[in-house]
Protein backbone atom coordinates (compact mmCIF):
# COMPACT_ATOMS: atom_id res chain seq x y z
CA UNK A 1 0.00 0.00 0.00
CA UNK A 2 1.30 3.44 -0.97
CA UNK A 3 1.99 5.59 2.09
CA UNK A 4 0.76 9.16 2.28
CA UNK A 5 3.24 12.04 2.42
CA UNK A 6 3.85 13.23 5.97
CA UNK A 7 2.42 16.74 5.47
CA UNK A 8 -0.68 15.75 3.48
CA UNK A 9 -3.99 16.42 5.22
CA UNK A 10 -6.88 13.98 5.35
CA UNK A 11 -10.05 16.11 5.45
CA UNK A 12 -13.54 14.89 6.36
CA UNK A 13 -16.24 17.33 5.28
CA UNK A 14 -19.54 17.01 7.17
CA UNK A 15 -22.26 19.25 5.66
CA UNK A 16 -24.15 21.42 8.11
CA UNK A 17 -27.59 20.08 9.03
CA UNK A 18 -30.32 22.03 7.26
CA UNK A 19 -27.93 23.93 4.96
CA UNK A 20 -29.58 24.75 1.63
CA UNK A 21 -26.33 24.74 -0.32
CA UNK A 22 -23.81 22.66 1.57
CA UNK A 23 -21.41 22.48 -1.39
CA UNK A 24 -21.04 26.26 -1.47
CA UNK A 25 -19.37 26.10 1.94
CA UNK A 26 -16.98 23.36 0.81
CA UNK A 27 -16.08 25.24 -2.40
CA UNK A 28 -15.11 28.30 -0.33
CA UNK A 29 -12.87 26.18 1.88
CA UNK A 30 -11.44 24.30 -1.11
CA UNK A 31 -10.60 27.56 -2.89
CA UNK A 32 -8.66 28.85 0.11
CA UNK A 33 -6.85 25.54 0.64
CA UNK A 34 -5.65 25.67 -2.96
CA UNK A 35 -4.70 29.33 -2.60
CA UNK A 36 -2.53 28.38 0.39
CA UNK A 37 -1.12 25.42 -1.62
CA UNK A 38 -2.21 22.87 0.97
CA UNK A 39 -1.74 19.25 -0.03
CA UNK A 40 -4.81 17.29 1.00
CA UNK A 41 -7.35 14.62 0.14
CA UNK A 42 -10.95 14.85 1.26
CA UNK A 43 -14.00 12.70 1.75
CA UNK A 44 -17.55 13.86 2.45
CA UNK A 45 -19.66 12.28 5.17
CA UNK A 46 -23.37 12.93 4.67
CA UNK A 47 -24.14 10.84 7.78
CA UNK A 48 -22.36 12.05 10.91
CA UNK A 49 -22.07 8.56 12.39
CA UNK A 50 -19.83 7.49 9.49
CA UNK A 51 -17.13 9.99 10.59
CA UNK A 52 -15.63 7.46 13.01
CA UNK A 53 -15.18 4.87 10.25
CA UNK A 54 -13.76 7.45 7.83
CA UNK A 55 -11.33 8.73 10.47
CA UNK A 56 -10.00 5.22 11.04
CA UNK A 57 -9.71 4.72 7.29
CA UNK A 58 -7.60 7.87 6.88
CA UNK A 59 -5.35 6.92 9.80
CA UNK A 60 -4.83 3.40 8.46
CA UNK A 61 -3.85 4.88 5.11
CA UNK A 62 -1.09 6.97 6.65
CA UNK A 63 -2.58 10.44 7.15
CA UNK A 64 -1.07 12.16 10.18
CA UNK A 65 -3.15 15.36 10.08
CA UNK A 66 -6.88 14.66 10.29
CA UNK A 67 -9.05 17.73 9.70
CA UNK A 68 -12.75 17.71 10.57
CA UNK A 69 -14.94 20.27 8.81
CA UNK A 70 -17.95 19.88 11.05
CA UNK A 71 -19.50 20.50 14.45
CA UNK A 72 -19.25 19.02 17.93
CA UNK A 73 -20.98 15.75 17.11
CA UNK A 74 -18.69 15.19 14.12
CA UNK A 75 -15.67 15.81 16.35
CA UNK A 76 -16.95 13.26 18.84
CA UNK A 77 -17.12 10.54 16.20
CA UNK A 78 -13.67 11.59 14.94
CA UNK A 79 -11.98 11.32 18.33
CA UNK A 80 -13.58 7.93 18.85
CA UNK A 81 -12.00 6.90 15.56
CA UNK A 82 -8.62 8.23 16.71
CA UNK A 83 -8.71 6.83 20.25
CA UNK A 84 -9.67 3.33 19.09
CA UNK A 85 -6.89 3.20 16.48
CA UNK A 86 -3.67 1.27 17.24
CA UNK A 87 -1.50 3.13 19.77
CA UNK A 88 1.47 3.42 17.40
CA UNK A 89 -0.76 5.26 14.89
CA UNK A 90 -2.88 7.24 17.37
CA UNK A 91 0.12 8.94 18.99
CA UNK A 92 1.20 10.45 15.64
CA UNK A 93 -2.18 11.99 14.80
CA UNK A 94 -2.87 15.72 14.90
CA UNK A 95 -6.53 16.78 14.92
CA UNK A 96 -7.46 19.97 13.08
CA UNK A 97 -10.86 21.70 13.29
CA UNK A 98 -12.69 23.87 10.78
CA UNK A 99 -16.06 24.67 12.43
CA UNK A 100 -19.08 23.82 10.27
CA UNK A 101 -21.86 22.64 12.54
CA UNK A 102 -24.92 23.89 14.37
CA UNK A 103 -22.94 23.46 17.59
CA UNK A 104 -19.24 24.42 17.61
CA UNK A 105 -18.64 24.67 21.34
CA UNK A 106 -15.28 22.89 21.34
CA UNK A 107 -13.96 24.93 18.41
CA UNK A 108 -15.16 28.14 20.08
CA UNK A 109 -13.24 27.17 23.22
CA UNK A 110 -10.01 27.56 21.25
CA UNK A 111 -11.09 30.79 19.57
CA UNK A 112 -12.17 29.32 16.24
CA UNK A 113 -15.41 30.55 14.69
CA UNK A 114 -17.54 29.26 11.84
CA UNK A 115 -17.35 32.57 9.99
CA UNK A 116 -13.52 32.69 10.04
CA UNK A 117 -12.66 29.43 8.31
CA UNK A 118 -9.49 31.00 6.89
CA UNK A 119 -8.24 31.55 10.45
CA UNK A 120 -8.76 27.85 11.20
CA UNK A 121 -6.92 26.79 8.03
CA UNK A 122 -4.05 29.15 8.85
CA UNK A 123 -3.77 27.62 12.33
CA UNK A 124 -3.58 24.11 10.88
CA UNK A 125 -0.87 25.23 8.45
CA UNK A 126 1.07 26.72 11.38
CA UNK A 127 0.70 23.36 13.13
CA UNK A 128 0.81 24.53 16.75
CA UNK A 129 -0.39 21.51 18.76
CA UNK A 130 -1.43 20.96 22.36
CA UNK A 131 -1.80 17.65 24.17
CA UNK A 132 -5.25 17.51 25.72
CA UNK A 133 -7.24 15.21 27.97
CA UNK A 134 -9.98 13.02 26.52
CA UNK A 135 -12.90 11.92 28.66
CA UNK A 136 -14.56 8.54 28.36
CA UNK A 137 -17.55 6.58 29.62
CA UNK A 138 -17.56 2.84 30.21
CA UNK A 139 -20.88 1.05 30.51
CA UNK A 140 -22.96 -1.86 29.25
CA UNK A 141 -25.56 -1.43 26.53
CA UNK A 142 -27.67 -4.35 25.33
CA UNK A 143 -25.38 -6.71 27.25
CA UNK A 144 -22.33 -5.41 25.37
CA UNK A 145 -19.48 -3.57 27.09
CA UNK A 146 -18.91 -0.16 25.54
CA UNK A 147 -16.42 2.68 25.85
CA UNK A 148 -17.20 6.03 24.28
CA UNK A 149 -14.82 9.00 24.31
CA UNK A 150 -15.76 12.67 24.57
CA UNK A 151 -14.11 16.08 24.27
CA UNK A 152 -16.71 18.23 25.98
CA UNK A 153 -19.27 16.73 28.32
CA UNK A 154 -21.67 14.08 29.48
CA UNK A 155 -25.11 15.60 30.14
CA UNK A 156 -27.78 13.83 32.17
CA UNK A 157 -31.39 14.90 32.76
CA UNK A 158 -32.81 18.25 31.66
CA UNK A 159 -29.71 19.40 29.76
CA UNK A 160 -29.62 16.11 27.80
CA UNK A 161 -33.33 16.49 26.98
CA UNK A 162 -32.73 20.00 25.65
CA UNK A 163 -29.79 18.81 23.52
CA UNK A 164 -31.89 15.99 22.03
CA UNK A 165 -34.78 18.36 21.37
CA UNK A 166 -32.40 20.83 19.70
CA UNK A 167 -30.99 18.14 17.41
CA UNK A 168 -34.46 16.95 16.42
CA UNK A 169 -35.70 20.46 15.63
CA UNK A 170 -32.56 21.33 13.66
CA UNK A 171 -33.28 18.40 11.37
CA UNK A 172 -36.90 19.47 10.94
CA UNK A 173 -37.20 23.23 11.11
CA UNK A 174 -34.38 24.81 13.08
CA UNK A 175 -34.07 25.96 16.68
CA UNK A 176 -36.28 28.97 15.95
CA UNK A 177 -39.21 26.75 14.98
CA UNK A 178 -42.43 26.86 17.07
CA UNK A 179 -41.97 23.16 17.92
CA UNK A 180 -38.60 23.88 19.51
CA UNK A 181 -39.85 26.84 21.53
CA UNK A 182 -42.91 24.92 22.75
CA UNK A 183 -40.69 21.93 23.60
CA UNK A 184 -38.32 24.04 25.68
CA UNK A 185 -41.21 25.67 27.53
CA UNK A 186 -42.70 22.23 28.23
CA UNK A 187 -39.38 20.93 29.62
CA UNK A 188 -38.91 23.99 31.81
CA UNK A 189 -42.48 23.76 33.14
CA UNK A 190 -42.11 20.06 33.91
CA UNK A 191 -38.69 20.36 35.62
CA UNK A 192 -38.52 16.59 36.06
CA UNK A 193 -36.35 15.18 38.84
CA UNK A 194 -34.45 11.90 38.47
CA UNK A 195 -33.37 9.51 41.19
CA UNK A 196 -29.58 9.37 40.91
CA UNK A 197 -26.85 7.61 42.85
CA UNK A 198 -23.25 8.48 42.19
CA UNK A 199 -19.82 8.44 43.80
CA UNK A 200 -16.98 10.92 43.36
CA UNK A 201 -14.04 11.97 45.54
CA UNK A 202 -15.04 9.34 48.14
CA UNK A 203 -18.45 11.04 48.48
CA UNK A 204 -21.71 9.17 47.85
CA UNK A 205 -24.62 11.20 46.50
CA UNK A 206 -28.12 9.73 46.51
CA UNK A 207 -30.81 12.28 45.68
CA UNK A 208 -33.25 13.63 43.12
CA UNK A 209 -31.39 15.63 40.49
CA UNK A 210 -32.81 17.75 37.69
CA UNK A 211 -29.66 17.96 35.59
CA UNK A 212 -25.99 17.06 35.79
CA UNK A 213 -23.06 17.87 33.54
CA UNK A 214 -19.66 16.15 33.64
CA UNK A 215 -17.32 18.38 31.64
CA UNK A 216 -13.88 17.89 30.14
CA UNK A 217 -14.40 21.28 28.52
CA UNK A 218 -17.05 23.99 28.85
CA UNK A 219 -19.91 21.52 28.40
CA UNK A 220 -22.14 23.99 26.53
CA UNK A 221 -21.58 26.47 29.36
CA UNK A 222 -22.67 24.11 32.15
CA UNK A 223 -19.06 23.51 33.26
CA UNK A 224 -17.59 26.93 32.40
CA UNK A 225 -14.39 26.44 34.42
CA UNK A 226 -13.46 23.11 32.84
CA UNK A 227 -10.38 22.96 30.61
CA UNK A 228 -9.25 19.86 28.67
CA UNK A 229 -5.66 19.98 29.89
CA UNK A 230 -5.68 19.88 33.71
CA UNK A 231 -6.38 16.12 34.12
CA UNK A 232 -9.68 16.78 35.91
CA UNK A 233 -13.37 16.59 35.11
CA UNK A 234 -15.71 19.34 36.33
CA UNK A 235 -19.14 18.27 37.58
CA UNK A 236 -22.17 20.52 38.08
CA UNK A 237 -25.43 19.35 39.62
CA UNK A 238 -28.75 21.19 39.82
CA UNK A 239 -31.44 19.86 42.14
CA UNK A 240 -35.05 20.98 42.31
CA UNK A 241 -35.60 24.63 41.42
CA UNK A 242 -38.58 26.93 41.19
CA UNK A 243 -39.42 28.19 37.71
CA UNK A 244 -38.15 31.68 38.56
CA UNK A 245 -34.83 30.26 39.78
CA UNK A 246 -34.52 28.15 36.64
CA UNK A 247 -35.07 31.15 34.38
CA UNK A 248 -32.43 33.00 36.41
CA UNK A 249 -30.06 30.05 35.94
CA UNK A 250 -30.65 30.00 32.18
CA UNK A 251 -29.93 33.74 32.04
CA UNK A 252 -26.65 33.19 33.92
CA UNK A 253 -25.82 30.33 31.55
CA UNK A 254 -26.28 32.57 28.52
CA UNK A 255 -24.21 35.31 30.19
CA UNK A 256 -21.40 32.85 31.00
CA UNK A 257 -21.96 33.24 34.75
CA UNK A 258 -23.45 29.84 35.56
CA UNK A 259 -20.99 29.27 38.42
CA UNK A 260 -22.82 32.06 40.30
CA UNK A 261 -26.14 30.18 40.20
CA UNK A 262 -27.05 29.46 43.83
CA UNK A 263 -28.93 26.23 43.03
CA UNK A 264 -25.88 24.67 41.37
CA UNK A 265 -23.34 22.45 43.17
CA UNK A 266 -19.88 22.07 41.66
CA UNK A 267 -17.21 19.39 42.02
CA UNK A 268 -13.84 18.60 40.45
CA UNK A 269 -12.81 14.96 40.14
CA UNK A 270 -10.80 12.47 38.12
CA UNK A 271 -13.57 9.86 38.04
CA UNK A 272 -17.25 9.52 38.78
CA UNK A 273 -19.30 6.33 39.03
CA UNK A 274 -23.03 6.55 38.37
CA UNK A 275 -24.95 3.58 39.71
CA UNK A 276 -28.43 4.96 39.02
CA UNK A 277 -30.01 7.66 36.85
CA UNK A 278 -33.60 6.49 36.69
CA UNK A 279 -35.36 7.39 33.39
CA UNK A 280 -32.91 10.27 32.74
CA UNK A 281 -31.78 11.06 29.20
CA UNK A 282 -28.00 10.86 28.71
CA UNK A 283 -25.93 12.55 25.99
CA UNK A 284 -22.19 12.29 25.36
CA UNK A 285 -21.05 15.33 23.33
CA UNK A 286 -24.64 15.47 22.09
CA UNK A 287 -24.82 11.76 21.21
CA UNK A 288 -27.64 9.90 22.94
CA UNK A 289 -26.69 6.71 24.78
CA UNK A 290 -28.83 4.22 26.71
CA UNK A 291 -26.51 2.57 29.22
CA UNK A 292 -27.16 -0.07 31.81
CA UNK A 293 -25.68 0.97 35.13
CA UNK A 294 -23.17 1.28 36.67
CA UNK A 295 -21.50 3.74 34.30
CA UNK A 296 -18.02 5.12 34.97
CA UNK A 297 -16.87 8.48 33.62
CA UNK A 298 -13.14 9.21 33.68
CA UNK A 299 -10.42 10.58 31.40
CA UNK A 300 -7.14 9.82 29.70
CA UNK A 301 -4.85 12.80 30.38
CA UNK A 302 -2.50 14.33 27.80
CA UNK A 303 -3.46 11.90 25.10
CA UNK A 304 -4.73 13.77 22.01
CA UNK A 305 -2.81 16.21 19.80
CA UNK A 306 -5.11 19.09 18.86
CA UNK A 307 -4.03 21.91 16.54
CA UNK A 308 -4.80 25.29 18.14
CA UNK A 309 -4.10 28.92 17.23
CA UNK A 310 -0.51 29.96 17.88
Amino acid sequence: MTRIEENRWGIIYVPKIGAHNSQKRWLQIKEYLEFRKVEYDHVQSDKVDSVERLTKMLIQNGYKTIVIVGGDESLNYAINGIMTSPAELKDQIRLGIIPNGIGNDFANFWGFSQEKYKQAIHAIIQGNTKKIDVGYCTYTEQQEKRKIYFLMAVNIGLSANIIQLSDLCRKIGGVKSPAYILGILSLLKERALYNMRLSLNSEDINQKIMTMCIGNSRGYGLTPSAVPYNSFLDVTIVNKTKIGQLIQGLHMLIQGKFMNFEQMYAYRTKEIEISQAEFAAICVDGRKISPSFPMTVSLEPNTLNVIIPS
